[in-house]
């Protein structure tokens, strides 16, 4: 306990306040950061994002043929199950 007194440093009030304030700073932003990334609304809005994002990068003739491709075979598929009745 005496060894822990002598080798003790001054301690600058200054610094400390300024060591606390940063600490809060820092603290705060964190916070802010988790409260960002566990918010539904902000979750929904990112995703709606990174759809919005992915749509604008499809081809639009390849679109076209996926939609044509999906329409012919929701046909064949309707007209094989009417033939069976």
């Amino acid at each position: 306990m005496a060894d822990a007194e002598i080798d003790a440093k001054p301690v600058d009030q200054d610094a400390l306040v300024a060591d606390i304030d940063r600490t809060r700073a820092e603290l705060a932003r964190t916070i802010d950061a988790i409260s960002d990334r566990v918010s539904p609304k902000k979750n929904v809005q990112r995703a709606l994002d990174e759809v919005r994002q992915r749509a604008s990068q499809v081809d639009p003739l390849m679109a076209g043929a996926a939609a044509t491709a999906i329409l012919v075979s929701v046909t064949v598929i309707f007209l094989v199950r009417r033939r069976k009745r």
